[in-house]
Formats: C-alpha cells, sequence, structure tokens
C-alpha cells in the first residue's frame, strides 16, 4: 500500500455516512479479479491490494468520494464486479477501490434502447427490457454477476456478438455519462464515437455513471450441443450454420477435443474426446440446423427449449467465451489461456493450421463473432498447456507469424493488450480531460506513471 493511511482516515472522517470497507479481507477480495486465469499476472499482482474499499450508491455519494480522493492525491480504482481477466481491479498503488455494484438503478428503455446506471448487473438489465421484447445486443458468459460499467471498461464481446459485433462496434454504445477526477467534479454526456474513446481503457481515463446501449429482438432460443469424431467437420459446421443467413442464432462456440472432456457439468452430454459446436439458435430454426448438422455428420447430444432453460435457471451460455475457460481451470488449474483473432475468410483455414502446428498443447475454442467491419469470423479464446513463461512467449509468437492477431491477456499495461500500441491521440486527450491528475487506476497506462501520493496535511 502506498496511500498515506492518515489520508485514508482524512477520507473516512469527512464522509462518515459512507459505506467504507475496512475489513481486509474483504479488501483484498475487492482488490483481485479474474487475473489468476494467468500465471504471469497472478504472480505480478497476487499481493496487491487498495488501502480502502467505498460503495457509494448515488451520484452524490459518487461525487463526493472523488471530490475528497482528488483534492489528497489518492489513487482511484473503479470496480464493478470484479469479473475482468487483466486486473483492471487491482490498484497498483493503494489508495481506493470505488465498488460501482450499488449504483444500479435501471432508467429507462424504448424501442431499439436503454439506459443504465453503471452498476447494473446485465442479468437484471436484461430481465428489464425483455418485457419490451428486446434483450442485449453483447453479454458476457458472466451475466449474471457482471455490470454494465464493468463489460464497457473492460469488455469485449460475448453472447449476440455473432450478429452485432464486439462491444466497440458503432452504433452499440450510444452514449454514457461520465465523471472527471478532479476537486471538483463535472458530469459530461458523451455520444456516439466520443464515448467510444472510454471503452475498454479499464477504468482509466473516467467514471462512467451512466450508458445507453442499442437493444435486439428477443427469440426464444434453442439452446444445443452437436457432437462431431472428427476436427474438421465440427469447424465447418459451426462456420457453416454462423454463415446462414436464414437461420436466426445468437451464440456458436466451437470446442476440439480435449475441450469437452473439461466441461464437467456437461459430462453426460459430451462423448469423451469429442469435438462440440454449441449453438443458441431461434426455436423456429431448428430444422434448418438440424440439417447442417446432419449433413456433418454431427449428433444432437443436448437440446433445451427456451421454455426449459428458463424453468431450470440454467443455460448454456455459462460455458462459452471465458467461463468455457473458467470450467476448464476448475479440472485442471496448470491451464491457462489465449484471446486472438482470426482473419474473416480465412478463419477456418488458420484454426486449422493452428491445431496442426500447436494441437496437444493449445485447445481450440473458437467463438464466432462479427467484426467491426460486418465479415464473420472467429475471437479465439484457446486453452494453453502452461509450462513456462518463455514457452506461452513462444506460442503467441507463433500465432503471430501465422497472421492470428493476439490479445495478450497475460499483461497488465493496457497498451501492451487489446491497444496494441500506443493510445490514439484522441484517446490521450480524453485522459487528461477526465483524469487530469491521474489518478484513476494509476500504473495501467504506460503514459500516466504512479506518483508518490503526498502525504496527507
Amino acid at each position: 500500500m502506498t496511500a498515506s493511511i492518515s489520508a485514508i482516515e482524512e477520507l473516512r472522517l469527512e464522509l462518515p455516512g459512507l459505506d467504507w470497507i475496512t475489513d481486509e479481507g474483504r479488501v483484498t477480495r475487492l482488490s483481485q479479479d479474474f487475473s489468476w486465469f494467468s500465471p504471469v499476472l497472478n504472480r505480478q499482482l497476487k499481493d496487491k491490494r487498495a488501502d480502502v474499499a467505498v460503495r457509494p450508491r448515488t451520484e452524490d455519494e459518487i461525487r463526493a468520494v472523488v471530490g475528497a480522493c482528488a483534492r489528497r492525491g489518492v489513487p482511484i480504482t473503479l470496480r464493478g464486479s470484479g469479473t475482468g481477466n487483466y486486473g483492471q481491479t487491482t490498484p497498483l498503488a493503494g489508495g481506493v477501490v470505488l465498488d460501482m455494484t450499488g449504483y444500479n438503478a435501471f432508467l429507462w428503455v424504448q424501442p431499439g434502447v436503454a439506459r443504465a446506471q453503471a452498476g447494473i448487473r446485465l442479468g437484471e438489465l436484461e430481465k428489464q427490457t425483455r418485457p419490451s421484447g428486446q434483450e442485449m445486443r453483447s453479454m458476457p458468459s458472466t451475466y449474471r454477476s457482471a455490470t454494465l460499467g464493468g463489460l464497457f471498461g473492460g469488455g469485449f464481446g460475448g453472447v449476440g456478438s455473432i450478429n452485432y459485433g464486439p462491444l466497440g462496434a458503432p452504433g452499440n454504445v450510444l452514449g454514457i455519462r461520465a465523471m472527471t477526477i478532479e476537486p471538483e467534479p463535472q458530469m459530461i454526456e458523451l455520444r456516439g464515437a466520443e464515448a467510444m474513446r472510454m471503452h475498454h481503457l479499464w477504468g482509466t481515463n473516467g467514471l462512467v455513471l451512466e450508458l445507453e446501449i442499442a437493444l435486439a429482438p428477443a427469440h426464444p432460443w434453442l439452446e444445443t450441443l452437436v457432437t462431431f469424431g472428427n476436427f474438421a467437420d465440427a469447424l465447418h459446421f459451426a462456420d457453416k450454420l454462423a454463415n446462414a443467413p436464414g437461420i436466426v442464432k445468437r451464440e456458436i462456440a466451437f470446442f476440439a477435443a480435449p475441450i469437452p472432456d473439461h466441461l464437467a457439468q456437461l459430462a453426460a452430454h459430451l462423448p469423451k474426446g469429442c469435438h462440440a459446436v454449441l449453438s443458441l439458435v431461434a426455436e423456429s430454426c431448428e430444422p434448418a440446423m438440424l440439417q447442417l448438422a446432419e449433413a456433418h455428420g454431427g449428433t444432437v447430444s443436448y437440446r433445451r427449449t427456451a421454455a426449459e432453460v428458463h424453468k431450470s435457471n440454467r443455460t448454456l451460455m455459462e460455458f462459452t467465451w471465458n467461463h468455457t475457460t473458467l470450467h476448464a481451470l476448475k479440472v485442471d488449474p496448470t491451464l491457462t489461456y489465449l484471446q486472438s483473432g482470426f482473419v474473416p475468410g480465412r478463419h477456418v483455414e488458420q484454426i486449422i493450421e493452428m491445431e496442426q502446428l500447436l494441437g496437444g498443447e493449445v485447445m481450440m475454442h473458437a467463438e464466432f463473432i462479427r467484426n467491426v467491419a460486418g465479415l464473420m469470423t472467429c475471437s479465439g479464446l484457446q486453452l494453453v498447456r502452461f509450462s513456462t513463461e518463455e514457452r506461452l512467449a513462444e506460442i503467441i509468437g507463433i500465432h503471430r507469424a501465422h497472421g492470428v492477431h493476439i490479445n495478450n491477456p497475460h499483461v497488465n499495461i493496457v497498451e501492451d493488450g487489446k491497444a496494441g500500441g500506443p493510445l490514439p491521440p484522441e484517446v490521450i486527450e480524453m485522459k487528461k480531460r477526465f483524469d487530469p491528475m491521474g489518478l484513476l487506476n494509476p500504473g495501467k497506462l504506460r503514459d500516466w506513471p504512479v506518483r508518490p501520493v503526498p502525504a496527507a496535511a
């Protein structure tokens, strides 16, 4: 911890009516996320924690905390439910964790759009939109606990991205209300492209209070697993299903063997050594989906209607995206993972090529998604048999050498991860505008190094 304890005590004395969290165990928990997926980040971040956490419930409370921290130069790390994977919510400079989960009101829904406070859980948001026949365009597998602000600050895509692309695709986020980090915080509404200059930057360049997001028409989704004995058959079925224009779908995931063997809760439906395709398609499209499955030699091993899913409160969505990684790590904690992007039109070819090069050491998990240009491709969330950090770097290099883009999930600096290099000038200007003192999550942006926290007056 680097923030002056007396400065922290001053914060609590100035704002005694807030929900301060000082218990060491709870503060430690609120200082961590799922960065333990990475043995590299786990080593680097396991001992980092805040000095204190606070859970405000109103805009006035948030403004009071931010202003008090800014006057004392105390770092602030924003947090939703902590379902991210890169240590976004782990403070490198101590200070205050600002837990936004208490600021969680649903504000309104209209045709094609909804607005809510940043701390609302995504499952709750969709409960509010479904009576109007609408659902979220893109939702992570962690939707039960993940927050809207957390999705915007650290998320990429999810269930639904096969239709609408990643969250950052134009039109998915329509606007945000954000707060500046200064002694007298200001609230500013940002729209369209300007709002996206805060997206996927781990809460380092502004505090998002509200989000306005585009919605999709809701369908009764049929959830299925189709199993195969052959890698290529399974992959080609998934690709054909993804590209079938007449089949309405929300999710398609490809799991190469032995990934299905690691999904213990679905073991009764996944024969040992099989390859599998998980899908959510509109119930009315089931006959067309089954025709494709039969043509590729697939066997439907699991089938649940929307009514059955609702009744059981168990959905295959919680076996997709990074939930696949979580389930596999429960079976084999020595595994880790990659995040990759394949070239549209070459994605099937590249997946087969990487399986031939690294099969056995790297296990293919591919999520079908439209890129920002609207082209069908895959995002890979491959599982890796971890041996050393040096070998992990070699595996990343092999992918890049074969034209597979890697968003390195084993780094804790924004520019080294998804940003993939220096931040654009417009993002830097946004940082200067909303966090002029460099107090938000210091250490996560290379151009804003951690500064010594001044002692309390």
